[in-house]
């Protein structure tokens, strides 16, 4: 039967509101209700993941759960309706377990020790499991004892896979290479993600002059050493010269005839365009005169000496971060790394008058009536690169001095190949700050792509500024030295274990070094230097923050300083 209008009407309501009866109680057919709002938010319609009475002690979710303590889960205000009352009687029930445990833990490496998926802090008996050196004793072990990224002494047992992570890290509070003035005013901070996004073709550039002299490398290094007849590193005394950019007379030369806008040697240069790998903090100098921009080190600075380990996760302590070795601090490793590199250059070289590869000029720096000793093989080629982009009016280019060490003739071909020649060093691979190197002397000669591969990670900054100087300057081959103390204890007696050569295009291949992010990098300073006025201008590196800072300086800073020690010189001579 249709139900008419009227019917509809008569059955509403007489009060002025109409719809649901309004209650107070909880229950909706029998089923507790949980009240909520539109502004709630949803979350999981189960969390297993909440720490229960009998959970408090495993601490197997605590990593997890971590990461959910500041969301808002649904129904966590009421969730007092939907308590279960627990017998009295279910507090003693607990599952039997009747499979066998082994009393053997099954371990990797020699030490034993349990592998360990999470920060693995370690048990009593784990040893070194957190993957950075660790003080034993305040987890169990032995006292005043340091761990490396191996786990344990040297052993390989507790390693820690998957590489730090930034809370992980152990903080280092290092000193900044430049001593901050408060009259200096900050004009630019670089974060390093803005530096490696940079991106610049440039050309392989092209040979303006060339100076000095090369001897010819001895291959007898590079054969393996005999058993029980190592090769001792001497001690050469020859002549070497490491000039700043505006202290090249030849540089001046080129400024005053115009042939570029910047000037740079391949030390600073190689810095500017490596600086994402560095964590050292280090400084470059440029000074702005007219449309002229040099790139200049201090005296004394950061870039003539060659880091150890700079790139290691657990590098090497300072004496106030608890290294009790002072042979093995930061600051010694890197000056008994730039003794060696030094003496290795001149010892891999054959002395000779009569047969000597002679550039188009004699070296520019030496002086014979005033220099006693004999100059050492260095070869110094000026070239100019093009940095100009397609919106620029004028050109821009750049001379960089780079550098030779030695020439070698081609088995094949018989003609003369260019040489860089560096050296990397070991000083103790138990030690702390080793960063999980291998034992050079008993398997450099078995496992080199693994000894190499473990320096790439260490000194990632060190060898990519060796293989940028090395394309800067158009070498042919970059020889590598491997140079290890004769006693751990003993820094300076060295002996040479190996000579490894290497294509510096093809090294920068298996570093992943991008030249073009390098160009992009000094382009980039360039363009905010051209930006300001004339002056002396300061880039630092942040001794413990991936960035850089450009600071505005007055004109005389440095140059005051240079004066002071040779003031107080003539003062005593004079006495």
């Amino acid at each position: 039967m249709p139900i008419s209008l009227a019917d509809i009407v008569a059955t509403l309501p007489s009060d002025e509101s109409w719809g649901p009866s309004t209650t107070t109680d909880a229950l909706v057919d029998g089923v507790p209700y949980a009240p909520y709002s539109k502004g709630d938010k949803l979350g999981r319609m189960a969390d297993w993941t909440t720490e229960g009475k009998d959970r408090e002690g495993r601490g197997g979710r605590q990593q997890y759960n971590r990461n959910y303590k500041d969301q808002q889960v649904y129904g966590a205000g009421t969730s007092s309706l939907f308590a279960v009352q627990v017998a009295e009687d279910e507090s003693s029930f607990s599952v039997v377990d009747n499979t066998r445990t082994s009393t053997k833990s099954r371990g990797f490496g020699r030490g034993g020790a349990t592998f360990i998926r999470g920060r693995g802090r370690g048990g009593r008996d784990q040893r070194g499991g957190r993957g950075t050196f660790q003080r034993v004793g305040q987890r169990g072990g032995q006292q005043n004892a340091y761990y490396d990224n191996r786990g344990g002494r040297g052993g390989r047992g507790g390693r820690r896979f998957g590489g730090w992570k930034d809370y992980d890290k152990p903080q280092r509070n290092r000193d900044s290479s430049v001593n901050i003035k408060p009259d200096w005013q900050m004009l630019e901070e670089i974060d390093f993600n803005r530096l490696a996004k940079l991106n610049l073709e440039t050309s392989t550039g092209e040979d303006i002059d060339s100076y000095g002299f090369l001897y010819y490398y001895d291959r007898a290094f590079d054969r393996p050493p005999v058993k029980n007849n190592e090769r001792k590193l001497n001690v050469v005394d020859r002549v070497a010269y490491n000039v700043t950019t505006s202290q090249d007379p030849i540089i001046n030369e080129l400024a005053e005839k115009d042939e570029a806008t910047i000037f740079a040697t391949d030390n600073i240069l190689s810095m500017l365009m490596c600086a994402p790998r560095s964590v050292y903090s280090w400084d470059i100098v440029i000074t702005r005169n007219g449309n002229k921009i040099f790139l200049d080190k201090r005296d004394g600075s950061s870039l003539d000496m060659v880091s150890v380990n700079e790139n290691a996760a657990d590098a090497p302590l300072e004496a106030s971060e608890g290294n009790k070795d002072s042979i093995n601090f930061p600051g010694a490793l890197a000056l008994e790394a730039t003794f060696i590199n030094h003496n290795f250059v001149n010892q891999t070289v054959i002395e000779s008058d009569t047969s000597k590869y002679e550039m188009s000029h004699e070296n520019p720096f030496y002086n014979p009536s005033e220099e006693t000793e004999a100059l050492a093989s260095k070869a110094y080629k000026y070239r100019r690169f093009d940095l100009s982009l397609e919106k620029d009016e004028d050109p821009l280019h750049l001379i960089v001095r780079t550098e030779l060490d030695a020439v070698v003739k081609n088995n094949i071909s018989g003609e003369d190949q260019l040489l860089v020649i560096k050296a990397l060093n070991e000083f103790d691979h138990k030690a702390q700050g080793s960063g999980g190197a291998l034992d050079w002397r008993t398997k450099l000669t078995s496992q080199r792509g693994a000894v190499v591969a473990t320096e790439m990670k260490n000194n990632s900054c060190k060898l990519a500024r060796w293989t940028v100087q090395s394309i800067l300057a158009r070498a042919d081959v970059m020889k590598l030295g491997f140079v290890s103390r004769t006693s751990p204890k003993a820094a300076d007696r060295h002996v040479i274990l190996g000579v490894m050569g290497y294509d510096p295009r093809k090294f920068a291949e298996q570093m992943n070094l991008n030249l073009s992010n390098g160009w992009g990098i000094v382009r980039t300073i360039i363009d905010m230097v051209r930006g300001m006025k004339d002056g002396k201008y300061v880039l630092v590196k942040d001794p413990n923050k991936s960035l850089l800072r450009l600071y505005e300086v007055p004109a005389g800073t440095f140059e005051e300083e240079d004066d002071g020690p040779q003031e107080e010189i003539a003062e005593e001579g004079a006495e």
